[in-house]
């Protein structure tokens, strides 16, 4: 069961509507909770990108990337506006021999809310390691087999 602090009640209600949308994968609607001038940045290497436009784009090529892509939630510490969601990206891919693969990597964001309740700023951060771990596992896991 997931560890959550008591929260400001509206802070708490855009995060449960957040995470429900997110997990319909309906990038307008995703794109809906953010301000305009939202930021979203992946620290992986990639460079943040801002406003909505940008956001819609990024979101619809990272579920066009990862189709099965789900998560589960660790915990979360919500403020008035601000959240800190400690989670798991789940996901199943096909190796090179075609076989399909579950993998895993922990992940947190760090999500601040514009007075509005608006998503301002989203930054997701991936243990990078686990992930380059779990995704050469898909990779290797085919080698040597005919």
């Amino acid at each position: 069961m997931p560890t959550t602090t008591p929260p400001s009640l509206e802070a708490r209600e855009v995060f449960d509507t957040y995470v429900m949308t997110f997990a319909t994968r309906d990038v307008d609607a995703i794109v809906a909770l953010h301000s305009p001038e939202t930021q979203y940045w992946l620290h992986s290497g990639e460079q943040p990108v801002r406003g909505r436009s940008a956001l819609r784009d990024t979101f619809a090529a990272l579920f066009a990337q990862w189709p099965e892509m789900g998560f589960d939630i660790q915990r979360a510490i919500i403020g008035d506006r601000h959240w800190v969601l400690d989670w798991v990206l789940t996901a199943v891919l096909s190796g090179p021999d075609g076989r399909q693969r579950p993998i895993r990597f922990d992940c947190l964001d760090v999500v601040t809310l514009a007075e509005d309740g608006l998503v301002e700023r989203k930054d997701t951060f991936i243990d990078l390691p686990q992930a380059q771990a779990a995704l050469t596992a898909v990779t290797a896991g085919s080698r040597g087999r005919s």
